[in-house]
């Protein structure tokens, strides 16, 4: 879902945040729109924004762990695991993490990948989102419901800066819900 889907319809932080992403056309390779989120870093408002929404959605929810996926998952994840009281987790790619690791392998847009997580890091029954910068096939999150809830995680809910709806992401999702706050952007409405 959509943030202006549920309540946040006409919010000015939205469309800054989108205003924030850069477009770079055919990167990493021919055909693919790269939706650039290290301008939305750039600017420390959007930035903010793009965090106190998130923090805003799970404040209540009971969340206690907070898992990103690696690495732009990182940039906004432990930012929400403070303000909410959660732990934050670092879901990585391989022979990124010491010691001994669960993984799961997944289908990216435009290859394959895997992403690793430290055995004991989430417990049976901990209540956990994921937080990664944008959603395409839903390969990624996939692999990191499929991590948390290995380890007993009730994936609450998986949420991310941008949507490709066209991608229908979600389906891969095993019903877990997906909160988005940004649709992407067009290399027209770039600056």
């Amino acid at each position: 879902m959509f943030a202006v889907e549920n309540g946040l319809k006409g919010d000015p932080r939205l469309e800054a945040i989108s205003r924030a992403i850069r477009v770079v056309p055919h990167f990493p390779k021919p055909g693919i729109m790269f939706q650039d989120i290290t301008t939305l870093l750039l600017d420390h408002m959007a930035f903010k924004d793009t965090v106190d929404i998130f923090v805003d959605r799970y404040r209540d929810m009971g969340i206690s762990v907070v898992a990103g996926v690696e690495a732009r998952g990182f940039v906004f994840g432990p930012s929400i695991a403070l303000a909410i009281g959660a732990k934050f987790v670092p879901l990585r790619k391989p022979r990124k993490l010491p010691g001994e690791v669960i993984s799961e392998e997944y289908e990216l847009e435009y290859g394959v990948d895997c992403l690793q997580m430290h055995v004991g890091a989430v417990h049976p029954g901990e209540r956990a989102i994921v937080i990664d910068d944008l959603v395409a096939t839903g390969g990624t999150l996939s692999a990191a419901i499929k991590l948390l809830e290995h380890a007993g995680a009730e994936v609450v809910e998986c949420g991310c800066v941008i949507g490709l709806p066209e991608a229908k992401g979600q389906r891969r999702l095993n019903g877990k819900p997906l909160y988005i706050l940004v649709g992407p952007r067009d290399v027209d409405d770039c600056y």
